[in-house]
């Protein structure tokens, strides 16, 4: 189906601001993807178990979980531009800061509370509140677009890591890494990165300037009245718990089943190639189909990866086949979420409310890879969890078909359900 006239004009005006939005959602989840590799160094060097190791995620993402809302009323103010900007030194600058670890658990945890902070500026609700502020008839795919940037983080950086690591030792990997990303986005972003929220708020000479977009939706009270929005809390706390915790950890999983570092991470990155075209698909899907049905069927496939897993975890094959199924389902959580919260909630108060889903997909991934890592602490294998993964994707993926259709894009018709 070909793009209307009305989407392919979104296209021309502001066909830059999905791809720059994408490398500042990369960003923000630098820290994620790019962990796996560092796990065993780390316990080789301090003698941590797994689960100390993985409590530096847990603690920055319970911070940033605490501030979506906070974060999202404020991009609701002030725009998304100066909050991205600021962010992404932040988050670089604290990242870098991991390879001066000295061992004590508190300089740990401590360097992790950096990392939180920066957090709080380049989470999703700052790249999808612009992106939604121009899209609107063709959103799905703008939306996508921008979320790949989890694919270039979870294809680029595992690799980036590992070879640094090999080469240079785990702790200039973590200064190298951030330092050639920021060199990177920042110039890109700060050419590109420019919402309506933020043209609203600039001061402008021209003699006719263009009237304020007028932003529809429910009010933050109406927002939270809303089954919807439980609903979709629910699937995306359960949906990142579980795949955040085995992305995070699923160089570990190979390695544990014999796979070599180099081989594992090359495995792992076909996370992220495979993201991307699952985000393009999703996008391309949302903007013709029931999105509660895309989004619930997305959530149903991790379970044939852990299958595969679970059925013979050592075999190259399985390993390759489901580090694609499960970059498939990353190729489109976030995106099915943002666009299921734009469809129902409208943009009156899209930060607000998007950030509190964002911070049930923050509290996920907190507790996702610290609980998979006890895991392996205490069965000396990952096979539970994976067997709790299938069980919570299935209650997610329920929890998304039992939305039903979704409201008119016109902001007059955005209902809760």
């Amino acid at each position: 189906m070909a793009l209307s006239g009305s989407a392919l004009g979104e296209w021309r005006k502001f066909w830059f601001l999905p791809l720059a939005a994408a490398l500042g959602y990369a960003t923000s989840v630098l820290h994620v993807y790019s962990f796996g590799p560092f796990i065993e160094p780390l316990q080789q060097e301090f003698g941590w178990s797994r689960a100390q190791i993985s409590s530096g995620l847990t603690i920055a993402s319970i911070v940033s979980a605490v501030f979506c809302i906070p974060i999202g009323i404020l991009v609701d103010r002030v725009g998304p531009r100066r909050i991205g900007l600021i962010g992404i030194l932040l988050m670089c600058g604290s990242v870098a800061l991991l390879g001066t670890a000295t061992g004590t658990k508190t300089n740990w945890l401590m360097l992790w509370v950096g990392t939180a902070i920066g957090t709080l500026w380049i989470q999703a609700t700052v790249w999808t509140s612009a992106v939604t502020s121009r899209f609107e008839a063709s959103r799905g795919l703008a939306l996508a677009i921008t979320l790949s940037g989890a694919a270039i983080s979870a294809t680029l950086f595992p690799l980036i890591a590992t070879w640094l690591i090999g080469e240079y030792g785990w702790r200039f990997a973590f200064r190298g890494l951030s330092g050639m990303w920021v060199l990177f986005v920042f110039p890109i972003l700060f050419m590109c990165f420019r919402s309506a929220h933020d043209e609203a708020i600039k001061p402008t000479k021209a003699a006719n300037p263009e009237p304020k977009k007028v932003l529809h939706g429910l009010t933050l009270a109406e927002g939270l009245r809303s089954p919807a929005l439980y609903k979709l809390l629910m699937a995306s706390g359960l949906f990142s718990f579980t795949a955040i915790g085995i992305v995070v950890h699923f160089v570990p999983i190979l390695t544990d089943r014999g796979a070599e570092p180099l081989a594992a991470a090359g495995i792992a990155s076909l996370v992220g190639v495979f993201s991307i075209i699952g985000r393009l698909g999703t996008g391309f899907l949302l903007d013709r189909f029931r999105a509660h049905l895309i989004g619930a069927t997305a959530f149903l496939i991790p379970l044939v990866g852990c299958s595969l897993l679970l059925l013979d975890g050592s075999n190259p094959m399985y390993q390759a086949l489901a580090a694609a199924i499960f970059g498939l389902t990353l190729g489109s959580e976030v995106d099915v979420i943002a666009y299921l919260a734009a469809k129902y909630f409208g943009l009156k108060n899209f930060g607000a409310l998007y950030g509190s889903l964002v911070m049930a997909l923050s509290l996920g991934t907190a507790f996702g890879p610290l609980v998979a890592g006890a895991v392996f602490d205490q069965y000396d294998s990952y096979t539970p969890f994976l067997q709790l993964t299938m069980i919570l994707m299935g209650a997610s993926a329920l929890a998304l078909f039992s939305l039903g259709s979704t409201p008119s894009a016109d902001g007059s018709a955005v209902t809760a359900h």
